[in-house]
């Protein structure tokens, strides 16, 4: 088969997978509220990272475009920013394994899809997974001494501190250094079971298309990477990744497939998100089996339990022993992840990328 499917389940506890207006969720329509998710980009960066980490490689480099231009009726200019370039260069292992895009103004755009389809990593199930929120403060009472007071008057200026120490005695006040962040500032942070799938095509893994009505590379890239051993397919519509490399990334790719974690700037208030378990299939419509949650016998959509099936057919269910605090009467081992990346580095290998 041309695909790998993998599922995974990981516990995350009391964290936020962030942007600038804080925890993001959906509508989920069962249970009628909000659930909290991690963007499949905000995933597809944290495997990404994980793969040039484990290579000792650095990610490509990107370009980012501004235009100056003069503000309309007057001498000011503004800088506005455009779309930034990639480099479109598979010889950087980011790129291979995430895909790239190159708009340029009236030029063709060169792009390709990367072969990895990541999804969001959401809930198991809506009531698997809870958004708390609190208040928090920013406390530097403990040493006074060592950090400074400031007070202005309404007109903006400085008062010394002899006015304000006066102030504190006639209004009978105190001034502690601390500062109290409402809820509502905050942002709410995610808990629960959450899942995450990846659909892995083989047949564009390690290649690049020769297509020229859809160029997914330049002229002179081309030329370098068969300079740098990358070949013809028997049927000329493809280049070739040499099996060295593959080797190489195959290893690693697997790894942070299952072992990732979150690395971007878009995420705060650390949880391990500890993996519990990870299906793998050739088959994308059985993985949802072997990994589900059932509805109990209550009120339609009032719980949900977690459900880590091993009897579902041509899926591999590999369950880590933190699993047993969150799935009743289920077998798991302690070397479950590390079995599990053997088998993915396996059907990684034995695909034959040359055909």
């Amino acid at each position: 088969m041309p695909y790998i499917y993998i599922r995974g389940l990981r516990q995350v506890d009391h964290t936020v997978f962030c942007v600038a207006d804080g925890q993001k969720t959906y509508w989920d329509p069962l249970t009628n509220r909000p659930v909290p998710y991690s963007s499949g980009q905000q995933v597809k960066r944290s495997i990404l990272d994980g793969i040039v980490e484990a290579l000792g490689e650095d990610r490509s480099p990107v370009t980012f475009n501004f235009t100056l231009t003069k503000k309309e009726g007057s001498e000011k200019k503004d800088l506005n920013q455009k779309e930034p370039w990639s480099t479109c260069d598979p010889m950087y292992t980011d790129q291979l394994i995430g895909g790239w895009m190159h708009a340029e103004s009236e030029k063709a755009p060169i792009k390709r899809r990367s072969p990895l389809s990541i999804s969001a990593l959401r809930p198991l199930h809506p009531t698997l997974s809870s958004l708390a929120q609190e208040d928090i403060t920013f406390d530097r009472s403990d040493l006074p001494e060592k950090h400074k007071v400031r007070v202005v008057d309404d007109k903006g200026k400085e008062i010394s501190q002899e006015e304000l120490f006066q102030y504190l005695r006639d209004e009978d006040r105190n001034l502690p250094m601390r500062h109290w962040i409402p809820k509502e500032n905050v942002g709410a942070r995610a808990s629960g079971l959450f899942i995450y799938d990846v659909a892995i095509d083989l047949r564009t893994l390690f290649s690049v298309s020769l297509n020229n009505f859809e160029p997914e590379v330049g002229i002179e890239t081309i030329s370098n990477l068969k300079n740098q051993g990358w070949a013809e397919s028997p049927d000329g519509i493809r280049l070739i990744c040499p099996k060295t490399r593959r080797d190489r990334i195959i290893p690693a790719l697997a790894h942070s497939l299952i072992h990732w974690r979150v690395t971007s700037n878009q995420s705060r208030t650390y949880s391990p998100q500890t993996t519990l378990s990870i299906a793998i299939s050739g088959d994308a419509s059985l993985l949802a089996a072997a990994i589900r949650a059932d509805l109990t016998e209550e009120s339609e959509y009032k719980r949900a339990n977690p459900i880590l099936d091993s009897s579902v057919t041509d899926v591999n269910l590999y369950v880590a022993l933190p699993a047993k605090g969150y799935v009743a009467d289920v077998a798991a081992t302690d070397d479950a992840l590390n079995r599990a990346e053997t088998d993915l580095t396996e059907r990684l290998k034995q695909f034959d990328y040359d055909s």
